[in-house]
């Protein structure tokens, strides 16, 4: 998740303070400037393609719902043989605010009540404050969470190394070694 302090390199801020009924659709195309900054902030190689969108709609009384798709093209490095991969990203975007100061998003945790969660169900609503949601931040989240933290080129596999004294070099040792002949 974004901190308060980063801005994200897709930001993009919804005014909800007067959302039609059925929505206000938001397209999020990223530019080159914009997916090299995507590539730096998330570790990878580059960002072919970046595209989310949304529908940013009331829910309930004061809420806001965002919901829709996050796409991209994108390439990692091999977590075995360095070389880079292409992926494909393809994320469903969806979360609920509510204003900081509504009845809903006090009771919370402070009410003393039950509350029950569910694993697979939706996530807690989250509170803004003003009039605007940074709904480009949070499709942002939701392609971070599409990325795979350990990319494999298919076929790949680590292979130990025999050591000196016929002991199995682990993948650690492997990449070290890797590396410093690289030097």
């Amino acid at each position: 998740m974004m901190d308060n302090q980063t801005k994200s390199p897709v930001s993009f801020l919804a005014h909800v303070a007067r959302l039609p009924q059925k929505g206000m659709p938001v397209v999020i195309d990223a530019d080159e400037k914009e997916r090299a900054a995507l590539a730096v902030a998330h570790g990878l190689v580059a960002v072919e393609r970046y595209r989310a969108e949304l529908l940013v709609a009331p829910w309930k009384r004061h809420g806001v719902k965002v919901s829709g798709t996050v796409e991209a093209d994108i390439v990692q490095e091999c977590v075995v043989t360095l070389d880079p991969i292409e992926n494909h990203i393809a994320e469903a975007v969806e979360a609920v605010y509510l204003p900081e100061d509504s009845k809903l998003g006090r009771l919370g945790f402070q009410s003393g009540g039950e509350i029950v969660l569910d694993a697979e169900g939706p996530d807690s609503p989250e509170t803004f404050s003003g009039d605007t949601i940074d709904v480009g931040a949070l499709a942002e989240e939701f392609f971070g969470l599409g990325i795979d933290p350990y990319p494999r080129k298919a076929g790949a596999e680590i292979t130990p190394v025999v050591d000196s004294e016929n002991e199995a070099e682990g993948p650690l040792q492997q990449k070290l070694r890797l590396l410093r002949s690289k030097i």
